[in-house]
């Protein structure tokens, strides 16, 4: 691990001076920060810890939540409000890591999570565009089963690896962030880049911009919400295709909905024509499948995940149809 300079932050107004300048990085609960420091994947001048800040969650005033960068995984998983209003959030949660990563990791932090493929952490003998702009792309050629088969480029064909965040990206979430230019927030589906051919950069973030928040809008579909993972082995293992929906009905039609998919991208993917495709009409096994279809339309597969797209036909079908029965809720 590369020496480091740690300063810890006592507000947001002294983390944004201490954040200023090339080679800083903020630290929430470390837990991939860290790794990567350890794999010389990261390598900041400076920490800046930011854990003791905005940890409270708040219900606001029109009825959604304000959720602080500094809230623990594991208690924003348990709070009453989530489970009740938004337990696709809590089970997405629940689906990710372990207990005690859980216990540590930050909401902000998972906003900003890297991603696990194995070239990007393999810094002796493989090429890699994010890792090392213009490169190369090892896993294009490689093991590929986990790698991206929307919206990826000849640079880079990662995937984003929360769970959190494609529940996020379902609920409309809105980010709050502080910076030089002041506050502002960003729609949660505009926070997260594809890779294009900067891949080095996952998010629009700008250096120094701290995450200070996240807010959920009042989304009465979302209490009929739940969140699948389909993976490897039931434990510690990322989603090679995800599910977040939630699912409003009337009768046996759907009147409204929201999906996104996580193990498909280079960010959480939010799925509007799968949308647009559904609403008003019925939640029948065929009609979500032409759906899934729909949005897999422009997939460009590689050799080892070709699966990916059936596979996410499969888990949309499993996943609207107990939403609209009233299985999953």
């Amino acid at each position: 691990m590369t020496p480091f300079d740690y300063a810890r932050a006592g507000d947001t107004a002294e983390a944004l001076r201490l954040g200023t300048g090339q080679g800083v990085a903020y630290l929430g609960g470390g837990t991939n920060l860290v790794d990567l420091m350890r794999e010389t994947v990261a390598r900041p001048d400076r920490l800046v810890d930011v854990s003791g800040l905005s940890s409270d969650i708040t219900e606001t005033p029109d009825g959604g939540l304000l959720i602080g960068a500094g809230v623990r995984n594991t208690a924003l998983a348990e709070h009453r409000v989530v489970r009740e209003r938004y337990p696709v959030l809590a089970r997405a949660i629940l689906a990710g890591a372990s207990a005690q990563i859980r216990n540590m990791a930050t909401v902000g932090g998972n906003l900003l999570q890297r991603t696990r493929c194995a070239y990007f952490y393999d810094t002796d003998g493989s090429r890699c565009n994010k890792r090392a702009p213009g490169s190369g792309c090892d896993a294009r050629d490689g093991f590929n089963r986990i790698h991206a088969v929307l919206g990826a480029s000849d640079a880079c064909v990662a995937t984003h690896p929360s769970d959190m965040c494609v529940a996020l990206a379902a609920l409309d979430a809105t980010v709050h962030v502080e910076g030089a230019d002041g506050r502002r927030t960003i729609a949660f589906g505009e926070l997260h880049r594809l890779p294009g051919d900067t891949p080095d950069r996952d998010t629009v973030l700008q250096p120094g911009d701290l995450i200070t928040a996240v807010e959920l809008p009042a989304l009465p579909l979302a209490a009929r919400s739940t969140y699948r993972k389909v993976r490897d082995r039931a434990s510690y293992a990322f989603a090679l295709i995800s599910v977040a929906a939630a699912v409003e009905m009337d009768g046996d039609r759907i009147a409204d909905l929201r999906i996104a998919f996580g193990g498909v991208a280079h960010k959480p993917w939010r799925a509007i024509k799968a949308e647009d495709a559904l609403r008003g009409g019925p939640a029948t096994e065929a009609a979500i499948r032409a759906a899934a279809e729909a949005e897999f339309a422009d997939a460009r597969p590689l050799r080892d995940n070709g699966f990916k797209p059936a596979l996410a036909a499969r888990t949309l079908a499993a996943v609207i149809g107990d939403l609209a029965r009233g299985e999953a809720a």
